[in-house]
C-alpha cells in the first residue's frame, strides 16, 4: 500500500510539474468522473484538463513512466463503458474545446476535440453548412467523442457516420509520437503497413455489409481499393489507438427547408418494415419508435409506433413535397405533415428524450415494476444493427427472445439504417439477475449476427459488447484486432480493457457499490418507492443538463450555465450522491464536504424535475441531504434568517413593527451589519416589509368590485410573499377572481397556515413536517369539503403539489391540499370558463417562474395571456433568486449570472411599452434589484385593467 501511494504521490507531482492545465487528484473531481452513460463504474486516480496538445503530450509522459492508464473522455455520454477508467482521465471540454476554424468554400471545419457538436453547427450555419452526423446528444457530446465511438445520429441514412465526414486526424501516440492521420497510410505507424498487407483477405471477406457497422476496429479502411484511410480505420477506437489532438471534418449542405412526415403504424415491427422501402425516396432521416416512450400521444398521428421521416428541398414546397410522396408510398395508418420549424422541434424532442424516458417502463408494463410505479430500465444493448431490410425480422426474433428471459423494452431508433436503440429492465442489483443480463447478453449476441448485424451500431462496444466480439468476427479477427492494438499502443497505455482483451461483461457494474437495504430518509420518493438508492440510480448520464445553452422554455441546469463545471450540474451531483451512498470514494456519508459543497450551487429551481428525461429531482434531493449533513450540528446563519423567514414575519406583522424594520434596513451601516449576521449577500438590499399584511386590508374591506355570484368558490391561500411582503398582488387577485363571479374567502381563522417551502429549501424537514401538520390541523375541517385553494405565489404552490405529499405521505390530509391547490390561471380557466378577462393588447416580457415550469406548468397562463391581448413569449430559465439562494452569502455572482442568462436580456429587448410578467416573487426582486425593473404578477395587469375599464 504504501509504495501505490508513492507512486501515485509520483505521478500526480510530476503531473502538476508539467500540465499547464488543471490537475485533479481530489475526490470530487474523481467522483465526477466514475460513470459515464453506462452501466459501469470505474474509479480515476486523477483527471487533467490539458490546456494543449504539448499537456497531453506530458500527461502520456507521465502516466507512461508510472505505469498509469489513460482514458480519453469528451462529454461522457458512451453507454458502452469506453469513457470510464482507473488511471487519469483526460477531460477535454474544458480548455480544448474550440473551432479552430472553418472554410465554407471547401467544406472543412477543423476542430478541437472537446468541442460540443451544436457549437460547431451554430458557426456552420450561416454558411448553409453542417455538419452530417447528429447524434441525440447533439447539445452536448463532443467531436472527440464522437470519433472515438463512430458515431452517427438521426442523419445517418443521408450523410453517414462520423467517419464519413473526418478528413484528417491530429494524434499523439501513446509513447508520444504526433502523428497526422490521412489517406494513402498518411501518420500510421510504423508496423501497421505490414500487418494489414499481410491480412488482405481477411480484411475483404471478415466484415459484415451494412451502414451501421461500428463495432470492433475498421482495419477493412486500410485495403487499397479504400484509399488506405488511417483517419477512418482510427475513428471508432474508442481512445484505444492513440489521443486525437485536433481533426479536419467534412461539413454538408443543409437543405434551405425542410418537412417532416410522421408516420403511424400498428407497431414497431409494422414500422421497421416498412422503413427500408422509404430510402429509394432519398430521406434525410428515417426514425422510428413506438407509443411506449412518448409521454402523450396528442401531437402525433394514429397509430402505435410511428416512422419520423425528413425531407429537405430549397423551398418549404419543395420539401413538403417530397414528404407528401413518402407518405403515398407509405402504407400507414395515419400521416401528418408539418412543415413548421417550431413544430418540428417539438416532435424531434419526443425522440430525442427517447433515451431517458426508455429507462423507466411504466408500472404494470414489467415484471420488476415495484412499489415505486416503474421498473428501472438500461443500456448495454442499446443500439445492435442489422441490414435495414431484415429489420422486421430481427425485431420479432428480438421480441422473442425478451419474453423467453421475462424482460422487457421498448426499441425506437434508427430505423432506416437498421439501428435499434433499447433499455431494457435487467435487474443489476442482484445475483440472479446479473446473471440473466449475462444469459441474455450472450443469447442476443448470436441474434445479430444470425441477421448478419453488427453488436454495436452507434456507440461502440466498450465493457459491454467487446467481450462477445469473437461471436461477431470470429477469433482469428479478433487476434488481429489485438495485434493492431499492439502496433498502435504497446504498453497497452490507452483505455486498456475496451475493444481488445476486455473485462468481462458482468464486472464494474455501477450498481454493484450501492447499499442493498433501503436507506434511511425523510422524503417519501413515492416514483421510487421510497427508495433513496433508486432515486439516485435515476441519472443514467445522458447529460441533459450539461447542455451550455438553455432551450426555448427549458430551466435546467441554471447553475451549470452559470459555471461551466460539471460539478455544478445535475448529473455531477446525482455522480456525488452515488459515491456517497457507495462509501468507496466518499467516505464520510452524509457528513460529506464534497457533496455539500456540489449542492451548495443548487439554486433547487426543480427544472430537474421536468426537464430531465428521467426526472431526477435534485431540489428533493438536496434538501434531503442538507437535512442529514446538519442533523445535530449548528447551520449557516441564513437557515436562520431566510429559513424561518415565515417565523420572523409573522412577528413582525404580530407586533406591528414593519416600519422599524424597514427604516434600520435602510440605514447602511446597520442592514450590513443584518446581513453579516444573517449571512446574507452583501450586494443585496434587504426586501421591505409591507407596512399592512394582505389579510388584514382584505379583512379591513379592501374586497370591492362587480361580481357575478354563483360560480363557484375558491379559498386564497396566505403565503408568506404575499402576505407580508406584497399584499398588493393578493388584492388584485380577490379583484380579479371576483370579477369572474367567484367568491373568494380566505383560510379559516386560526393557526396561521404555511407551505413550508423555506424549510424544505434549506433542509431543515423535521421543522418543515411541523409546519405542515400545522397547516393541516388548521385546515382540517375545510379539506373535509374537496376545497379549491387558489395560491398566488409558484414556489408555494409547487411545495403543496409536491413537497407537501412527499413529505406526509400517511397523512391523507395532505394529499387532498396537495390536489386542492390551483394557480391563478388555472382557478379562473376550471372554475370560470366563459368568463372574458379585460382586453389589454400590449406585448408582454418576463419569465416563467422555474417552479412554475417544473412542477405546476403554464398552459392556462399561456391561454389567460392569449385572451387577455398580451403578446409574445416569456422567457425561460430561472431568474437567479430562487427564494433563498439568490440572497445567501457567497451565491450572489451565480445569481446575477443566471439572471443575465434569459430574464434580463428578454426585459432589456422588450418594446417600451411592454408588460413585464413576474409572477413569483424572487422573480420580481431580481428584476428591482439588478435591472430596476418593476414586474408584476399577472393578477395585478389584469385588475389594473379591469379598474381602466370601470373608470
Amino acid at each position: 500500500m504504501a509504495d501505490l501511494q508513492a507512486e501515485l504521490a509520483g505521478v500526480r507531482a510530476e503531473l502538476r510539474g508539467t500540465v499547464r492545465g488543471e490537475v485533479g487528484f481530489d475526490v470530487t473531481s474523481r467522483a465526477l468522473m466514475t460513470m459515464d452513460a453506462s452501466n459501469y463504474r470505474r474509479v480515476p486516480l486523477g483527471v487533467v484538463a490539458p490546456r494543449d496538445a504539448d499537456d497531453v503530450a506530458a500527461t502520456l509522459a507521465a502516466c507512461r513512466a508510472h505505469g498509469v492508464p489513460v482514458v480519453a473522455r469528451g462529454g461522457g455520454t458512451s453507454i458502452a463503458g469506453q469513457a470510464t477508467g482507473t488511471g487519469v482521465v483526460l477531460d477535454f471540454t474544458r480548455h480544448m474545446d474550440g473551432l479552430v476554424s472553418l472554410d465554407p468554400e471547401s467544406r472543412t471545419a477543423v476542430v478541437q476535440p472537446g468541442l460540443i457538436l451544436d457549437r460547431l453547427q451554430q458557426a456552420a450555419a450561416p454558411h448553409g453548412l453542417r455538419f452530417g452526423p447528429d447524434p441525440s446528444t447533439h447539445s452536448r457530446c463532443t467531436l472527440g467523442g464522437m470519433i472515438g465511438n463512430n458515431s452517427c445520429g438521426s442523419h445517418s441514412v443521408a450523410w453517414g457516420t462520423t467517419a464519413d465526414s473526418v478528413s484528417e486526424l491530429s494524434v499523439i501516440s501513446a509513447r508520444g509520437d504526433r502523428l497526422r492521420l490521412g489517406r494513402a497510410w498518411a501518420g500510421a505507424p510504423e508496423g501497421l503497413r505490414p500487418l494489414v498487407e499481410g491480412q488482405l483477405a481477411r480484411l475483404r471477406t471478415g466484415f459484415p455489409d451494412l451502414p451501421r457497422r461500428i463495432s470492433g476496429y475498421a482495419l477493412d479502411a486500410l485495403l487499397p481499393e479504400n484509399g488506405a484511410d488511417v483517419a477512418r480505420s482510427f475513428c471508432g477506437s474508442e481512445g484505444t489507438l492513440g489521443i486525437v489532438t485536433e481533426a479536419v471534418v467534412r461539413l454538408v449542405e443543409a437543405p434551405r427547408a425542410r418537412a417532416l412526415a410522421v408516420l403511424g403504424y400498428a407497431d414497431e415491427s409494422a414500422a421497421a418494415e416498412a422503413a427500408a422501402g422509404l430510402l429509394v425516396h432519398g430521406p434525410l432521416t428515417v426514425e422510428g419508435m413506438a407509443a411506449d416512450l412518448v409521454r402523450s400521444t396528442a401531437d402525433l398521428p394514429r397509430g402505435g409506433a410511428w416512422l419520423f421521416v425528413e425531407t429537405g428541398g430549397d423551398t418549404a414546397a419543395e420539401a413538403r413535397t417530397r414528404a407528401e410522396t413518402i407518405v403515398r408510398a407509405a402504407d400507414v395508418l395515419d400521416s401528418l405533415v408539418v412543415t413548421d420549424p417550431s413544430g418540428q422541434r417539438a416532435l424531434w424532442r419526443i425522440r430525442e428524450d427517447a433515451s431517458g424516458t426508455a429507462t423507466r417502463i411504466p408500472a404494470g408494463t414489467s415484471p420488476s415494476a415495484g412499489a415505486g410505479g416503474s421498473a428501472e430500465a438500461w443500456p448495454g444493448w442499446e443500439d445492435c444493427a442489422v441490414p435495414p431490410a431484415r429489420l422486421g425480422a430481427y425485431l420479432r426474433d428480438f421480441r422473442s427472445l425478451l419474453t423467453a428471459h421475462g424482460l422487457r423494452g421498448t426499441p425506437y431508433g434508427h430505423f432506416g439504417d437498421g439501428c435499434i436503440h433499447v433499455r431494457i429492465d435487467f435487474d443489476l442489483l442482484t445475483e440472479a439477475g446479473i446473471a440473466r443480463f449475462r444469459d441474455f447478453s450472450e443469447e442476443l449476441a448470436g441474434l445479430v449476427t444470425a441477421h448478419g448485424g453488427s453488436l454495436s451500431g452507434e456507440h461502440g462496444d466498450g465493457q459491454a459488447r467487446a467481450e462477445l466480439l469473437p461471436r461477431m468476427y470470429g477469433a482469428e479477427m479478433v487476434t488481429l484486432f489485438e495485434r493492431a492494438k499492439g502496433v498502435w499502443d504497446p504498453d497497452d497505455l490507452l483505455n486498456p480493457g475496451m475493444l481488445v482483451r476486455p473485462a468481462p461483461l458482468d464486472t464494474n457494474l455501477r450498481f454493484s457499490v450501492l447499499p442493498r437495504e433501503p436507506v434511511d430518509v425523510v422524503f417519501g420518493y413515492p416514483a421510487d418507492g421510497g427508495d433513496f438508492s433508486a432515486a439516485v440510480r435515476r441519472c443514467v448520464g445522458v447529460a441533459k443538463c450539461l447542455t451550455p445553452e438553455a432551450a426555448g422554455a427549458s430551466v435546467m441546469c441554471p447553475s451549470f450555465r452559470a459555471t461551466g463545471e460539471e460539478e455544478h450540474s445535475t448529473r455531477g451531483r446525482a455522480r456525488l450522491l452515488h459515491e456517497m451512498l457507495a462509501g468507496e470514494l466518499v467516505t464520510d456519508g452524509w457528513r460529506s464536504t464534497e457533496v455539500r459543497d456540489a449542492l451548495d450551487l443548487c439554486l433547487s429551481c426543480k427544472g430537474c424535475r421536468t426537464d430531465c428525461p428521467v426526472g431526477v429531482d435534485m431540489a428533493t434531493y438536496k434538501a434531503e441531504f442538507l437535512h442529514h449533513h446538519y442533523e445535530g450540528r449548528r447551520r449557516p446563519a441564513a437557515h436562520y434568517a431566510m429559513g424561518w423567514l415565515p417565523r420572523w414575519l409573522r412577528l413582525v406583522a404580530r407586533t406591528r413593527t414593519a416600519w422599524l424594520v424597514n427604516s434600520l434596513a435602510s440605514v447602511r451601516p446597520l442592514a450590513a451589519v443584518a446581513k453579516r449576521l444573517g449571512g446574507i449577500a452583501a450586494e443585496r438590499e434587504i426586501p421591505r416589509v409591507a407596512g399592512t399584511t394582505f389579510t388584514r386590508a382584505w379583512r379591513r374591506g379592501a374586497r370591492k368590485g362587480a361580481r357575478t355570484p354563483g360560480r363557484g368558490r375558491v379559498f386564497l391561500w396566505p403565503d408568506t410573499f404575499t402576505e407580508h411582503l406584497s399584499p398588493t398582488v393578493g388584492l388584485a387577485a380577490v379583484r380579479v377572481l371576483e370579477a369572474a363571479g367567484l367568491d373568494v374567502l380566505p383560510i379559516p381563522p386560526g393557526k396561521p397556515v404555511c407551505c413550508g417551502l423555506t424549510y424544505v429549501s434549506t433542509g431543515q424537514l423535521d421543522r418543515a413536517r411541523a409546519v405542515m401538520r400545522g397547516t393541516l390541523d388548521a385546515m382540517s375541517g375545510l379539506l373535509e369539503g374537496a376545497p379549491h385553494v387558489v395560491v398566488l405565489e409558484p414556489s408555494c404552490a409547487a411545495a403543496l403539489r409536491t413537497d407537501l405529499p412527499e413529505l406526509l405521505p400517511d397523512d391523507p390530509r395532505a394529499a387532498r391540499l396537495s390536489t386542492a391547490v390551483l394557480t391563478f390561471a388555472e382557478a379562473l380557466e376550471r372554475l370560470a370558463p366563459d368568463w372574458t378577462p379585460p382586453r389589454i393588447d400590449r406585448p408582454a416580457a418576463g419569465q416563467t417562474h422555474c417552479h412554475q415550469h417544473a412542477v405546476l406548468g403554464d398552459t392556462p397562463d399561456r391561454r389567460l395571456r392569449e385572451a387577455a391581448g398580451l403578446t409574445g413569449e416569456l422567457a425561460g430559465g430561472c431568474c437567479g433568486v430562487a427564494g433563498n439562494f439568490g440572497f445567501e452569502k457567497g451565491h450572489y455572482e451565480v445569481s446575477a449570472t443566471c439572471a443575465e442568462e434569459q430574464l434580463l436580456p428578454s426585459v432589456r429587448q422588450a418594446p417600451e411599452d411592454a408588460v413585464i410578467l413576474a409572477d413569483g416573487f424572487s422573480c420580481r426582486t431580481q428584476l428591482e434589484q439588478l435591472a430596476g425593473v418593476r414586474g408584476r404578477h399577472l393578477a395585478e395587469v389584469l385588475a389594473e385593467a379591469l379598474e381602466g375599464e370601470g373608470k
